[in-house]
């Protein structure tokens, strides 16, 4: 039998599948490298035009924020107008009330009594005054409870001031504020 030696050829087999091997591992390095070259580029553009969204969105929500605080403002001056006009509303509605509650104060007193101090708040008044006996005290705690206006007069305190006459007292009195209906007040 003749003799072949196969082993050139196989070595010359192994090169060339050799040199295919690193050209092809070359060729999927090369596309490997683009493909992450590529999917950077993507992710970059991606993380760019969020960051654009993002810096958008801050700007409009500064906006937002600051119209919001804008219509804040202008609901406490709402609030504050509205409470000013009610005060101012109250204070109109209650004019004529002031006045007849002067009028009911000075249609009860008696003779010989004088007011020297008169304080409202709320619905009790506090009256101080001098009266010439005691029997004058008691004449105008009747009559101011006899009024409409009034009710449940209380005496305080009774001292007496020789310096304006022999019977002469100074008192102090609360009475509480008591509005009639709107017929009484009519009639």
């Amino acid at each position: 039998m003749a003799e072949i030696n196969l082993l050139p050829w196989r070595d010359e087999r192994r090169a060339e599948l050799k040199q295919e091997f690193l050209a092809i591992l070359g060729v999927v390095v090369a596309f490997a490298g683009l493909m992450v070259f590529v999917a950077d580029l993507f992710i970059s553009g991606q993380i760019k035009f969020q960051n654009d969204r993002n810096s958008y969105m801050k700007d409009n929500i500064a906006v937002l924020n600051k119209q919001v605080e804008e219509i804040r403002e202008m609901q406490r001056k709402r609030t504050q107008l509205l409470d000013r006009m009610t005060v101012i509303q109250e204070l109109q509605g209650n004019r004529p009330i002031i006045v007849r509650i002067l009028d009911q104060l000075v249609r009860t007193v008696p003779d010989g009594v004088f007011y020297t101090n008169v304080k409202a708040r709320e619905q009790v008044i506090t009256i101080k005054g001098i009266a010439e006996s005691n029997n004058r005290v008691s004449s105008l705690m009747r009559r101011l409870d006899a009024s409409d206006w009034f009710k449940d007069p209380n005496l305080e305190g009774v001292k007496a001031e020789p310096e304006f006459g022999e019977q002469a007292t100074t008192f102090n009195l609360t009475v509480k504020l008591q509005l009639p209906s709107r017929g009484e007040e009519e009639g």
